[in-house]
């Protein structure tokens, strides 16, 4: 693939944190996740769970203000966070993955109504769905995700697959 279509899928990627659709990524749509995430299972934001998530939104938002926010101004345009995958996180997914962690781990654990450390595949359509995917893209990827057929997904596989779906191979 050529680097400029690598450059478009990593572009079209953005719309996926870009939670209020003003053309930036910055702090605020974390908390919108969080926020969409806790009331969508009716976590409350002062437990324990709904803490642990809003730590791990804010620790994701400056991990990749620290990548992206090539200008300092506490905002990833566009063209920062294409510049930012390209050439932060190309060559070292599992960094991507690891600045994301504290956020997934969170979610997952919002989403796991027996605390066995992983969601079923219905809840992580949930998930999905409360971070924007539409319907049927959510209910894909959840399929994807449960790479064993057991019904579930924990940790190991979303953390991965987060990345990979980031940090697309050019």
């Amino acid at each position: 693939m050529v680097s400029s279509e690598y450059e478009r899928r990593i572009a079209a990627r953005f719309a996926t944190f870009d939670q209020d659709g003003n053309g930036y990524i910055d702090r605020s749509d974390f908390g919108a996740a969080a926020k969409a995430l806790l009331a969508e299972f009716g976590t409350a934001a002062r437990s324990d769970k709904g803490q642990a998530l809003y730590a791990g939104a804010e620790a994701f938002w400056q991990g990749m203000a620290g990548i992206a926010d090539r200008d300092g101004d506490q905002r990833i345009s566009r063209d920062e966070f294409v510049n930012g995958a390209v050439k932060r996180l190309r060559d070292n997914p599992d960094r991507f993955a690891e600045i994301a962690r504290p956020f997934l781990h969170a979610a997952l654990d919002i989403a796991d109504p027996d605390g066995d450390g992983r969601a079923t595949v219905a809840d992580t359509v949930r998930v999905l769905r409360a971070l924007g995917a539409p319907d049927e893209v959510a209910r894909g990827a959840a399929d994807v995700l449960d790479a064993d057929a057991d019904g579930k997904v924990g940790e190991a596989e979303i953390v991965p697959a987060f990345a990979r779906y980031f940090t697309i191979a050019e």
